[in-house]
């Protein structure tokens, strides 16, 4: 699905990437959902109970294994790393809530290895706006999304856990 940048129905993009997943993962035996701290976890959380999958539930935070953390710092809202079943030879659907770059995919692909070496690793993200810095390409995607430079996506959930998807602009400096 594609869509233009001022017409994000994040509820609506969540249910595609939901039919994706599930057919996806039809015929894997045990797969897991594992989401990427904040926007990932909270769509992998309700990927897990809309297939059912909540035993096979872990959220990570790529903080520590990010490639510019000498630069940048920890971040502070690091959450903690819960994996709770085992990741060898797992089919791991590894979830974040807007796939760009591709460098955080490669971080919390780092962390997954700590725990164990699945046996697949499928990337599901609820946009993908391009401009990869790594060979990273989500198998399931709820939209493309073209933005400027200047502009990102922002994940919200509320007291309810209704998703909105918002464009917000980058007050980053480019240099850094």
């Amino acid at each position: 699905m594609s869509t233009n940048k001022h017409a994000f129905d994040a509820e609506a993009l969540y249910r595609e990437l939901l039919a994706q997943v599930r057919a996806g993962l039809d015929g894997v035996l045990d797969p897991a959902i594992v989401g990427i701290h904040s926007g990932g976890a909270w769509l992998a959380e309700r990927l897990a109970r809309d297939l059912d999958l909540t035993h096979r539930l872990g959220s990570i935070d790529v903080s520590f294994y990010r490639d510019d953390y000498a630069r940048k710092g920890l971040h502070p809202d690091v959450k903690p790393t819960h994996i709770r079943f085992a990741v060898d030879g797992a089919t791991v659907v590894l979830v974040d809530d807007v796939l760009q770059t591709g460098r955080t995919t490669r971080a919390a692909i780092n962390v997954l290895f700590d725990y164990g070496r699945p046996a697949c690793i499928r990337l599901a993200a609820l946009a993908d706006r391009g401009g990869r810095e790594l060979p990273v390409a989500a198998d399931f995607v709820g939209a493309h999304a073209s933005l400027e430079a200047n502009e990102s996506l922002c994940l919200q959930r509320d007291e309810t856990g209704q998703l909105s998807l918002t464009i917000e602009q980058d007050n980053a400096d480019p240099a850094q």
